[in-house]
């Protein structure tokens, strides 16, 4: 599995100062997605709701509105 490209824009263009360190979103070979972004497990896994959960394996991370909204545009539909 390889990172193809990045979905959104760099951080550089979203105000980083140092155009690293946060979150980023990128498709993947596989066609699946990979994000950066702040880990928030122990601190929103009792805030799921009833019908969701999460593997032993996953984490849940917290993506900046920004970074999610500066990406949609390279979301594909499919």
């Amino acid at each position: 599995m390889k990172i193809v490209r990045r979905i959104g824009v760099p951080p550089s263009a979203r105000g980083s100062a140092s155009g690293a360190n946060c979150p980023d979103v990128f498709e993947l070979s596989d066609g699946n997605f990979a994000v950066i972004g702040t880990e928030a497990t122990e601190a929103l896994e009792q805030e799921l709701p009833a019908d969701a959960s999460r593997a032993d394996y996953e984490r849940i991370v917290i993506v900046s509105r920004e970074t999610l909204i500066r990406a949609k545009a390279d979301i594909p539909d499919s």
